[in-house]
């Protein structure tokens, strides 16, 4: 019969399997958040087949943000901009949470506070966030009134309408400019050949006029 030996420790099934789960609990506590999800809609998501939430459909949970739009409304792309109707969840620890349209997402330009819209863009967005002292700390974004949804006057889509203008603007000039001096150009070109025709027919008025008088002279 084995026994063990004095230094060494013995853990039974029981407390092995215990470990297990403790080790699990640790891990799920330790995973990061869903990206653009409220914590209020974080359990919507822990099923292994979610639901669109318009009933168009559902997708497996791998589905997740994984750039594909699989739900008209976005649900499986909160932290992407596959979905044209998706949002994205602005934490904003400290600050008011927002929701950007999920067009906002990755494309180079920090809209939320916490930089977190910018996640795969490959810019460094630094935190701005007030740490405002009238958002209790455990709400943590999940009222209703902590959310600030987006529409045409917010700041957010004020700053890219007029990135937008800017760059139309920009691309007119650059049109406008590129016209203008093919115009002058042409102009240039149909001058010269006005010049150059008015002065052959001065020359060849002239060259007449001396044969003419050539052959008076005979």
């Amino acid at each position: 019969m084995w026994t063990p030996s004095p230094g060494r420790r013995v853990v039974s099934a029981p407390a092995t399997l215990l470990l297990r789960l403790l080790l699990l609990a640790g891990a799920a506590d330790a995973a990061p958040p869903l990206v653009g999800v409220s914590p209020h809609d974080e359990p919507y998501f822990t099923t292994q087949v979610i639901a669109c939430r318009d009933g168009s459909g559902s997708f497996p949970k791998s589905r997740l943000n994984d750039g594909y739009c699989d739900c008209a409304d976005g649900t499986d792309e909160p932290g992407t901009s596959a979905c044209p109707e998706g949002k994205f969840y602005c934490r904003n620890n400290g600050d008011t949470p927002r929701l950007l349209f999920s067009s906002f997402v990755n494309d180079k330009i920090c809209d939320c506070c916490d930089g977190s819209d910018e996640y795969e863009s490959g810019i460094l967005c630094q935190n701005t966030c007030q740490n405002r002292k009238d958002i209790a700390e455990d709400d943590d974004g999940v009222h209703e009134l902590s959310v600030t949804r987006l529409d045409a006057t917010n700041e957010f889509t004020r700053k890219h309408t007029i990135d937008v203008e800017n760059l139309v603007h920009n691309s007119i000039n650059k049109d406008l400019i590129q016209k203008l001096r093919g115009l002058r150009t042409a102009l240039v070109i149909e001058l010269g050949l006005v010049v150059g025709m008015f002065a052959f027919c001065i020359a060849r008025r002239r060259t007449r006029t001396r044969k003419r008088q050539h052959i008076l002279k005979r």
